[in-house]
């Protein structure tokens, strides 16, 4: 179509070669595909390459979100679809994202339903879908936050809009693997907060903990997926008590005058 955006599928990476194949199959068809590796020692970048992507790398990694604000330095076209190397993008979800680029609004930022995998399950509960995430929208108007972890595009005044069909995530395909990245989150985020000067009580360690488990077992219905909805209930229990505990930790540290 003449007045069709096109699209830059943009995505940060760090050794995916295990997982970057079916991830850029299923974005083939975008106009632009923009990686950047903070350090990749496997067949990561000559993956990309194979499949026409713009290969760039940055050693000095600042976090999350700085990265995510360089990688979409890098696109060229119109639109940004903001993935990662477990992710992909079904049919369905390709079907809604084209029809977006023949007709953009530029004020509006694309919400994405994303389908969790979760120790070889799809949870449909949980909290963990539809999980929506802002991935698709406008690269002169929007960029991602400055977080280490969890961060999140800056939409300002935006409207947002759902999309139909599901960008599937492979969250959780080895235990121990899940693991110690729910670590590293957790460092990172009791990192950021101590250094905005951010402190919790030792109560707050346990109530946070408790809370978590509660809500993803009962408010968010995790009984219903099964073996897996209470495990993972277990699992968003221990990543709060690890990031509460490592504030808790830092603020004791600090208190000290010992070295962080």
């Amino acid at each position: 179509m003449k007045n069709r955006k096109s699209l830059s599928v943009v995505m940060i990476a760090k050794n995916e070669a295990h997982l970057l194949d079916e991830c850029l199959q299923s974005v083939a068809w975008a106009d632009e595909i923009v990686l950047l590796d903070s350090g990749s020692n496997d067949a990561t970048q000559e993956i990309a390459k194979r499949y026409g992507a713009k290969v760039f790398s940055n050693l000095n990694w600042q976090g999350f979100g700085k990265q995510r604000q360089l990688a979409q330095s890098y696109a060229s076209c119109d639109y940004v679809l903001m993935i990662d190397a477990d992710e992909r993008v079904t049919p369905a979800l390709r079907h809604s994202i084209e029809q977006v680029l023949d007709n953009a609004d530029d004020n509006v930022v694309y919400s994405l339903s994303r389908s969790n995998l979760f120790l070889g399950r799809f949870m449909r509960h949980s909290g963990w879908y539809p999980d929506r995430v802002n991935r698709l929208y406008c690269s002169r108007l929007y960029a991602y936050n400055d977080n280490l972890v969890h961060e999140s595009l800056n939409i300002g005044k935006a409207r947002i809009m759902r999309l139909d069909g599901d960008l599937l995530h492979l969250t959780c395909r080895d235990f121990f693997d899940f693991q110690r990245k729910q670590l590293g989150y957790a460092r990172d985020w009791a990192t950021q907060r101590h250094q905005q000067g951010k402190r919790c009580s030792f109560f707050s360690i346990l109530s946070h903990t408790l809370t978590a488990f509660l809500k993803t077992w009962l408010l968010r219905a995790g009984f219903l997926d099964g073996k897996q909805g209470l495990l993972l209930a277990v699992v968003n229990a221990q990543y709060t008590f690890n990031k509460y505990a490592g504030l808790w930790a830092l603020g004791r540290q600090s208190e000290k005058g010992e070295s962080l």
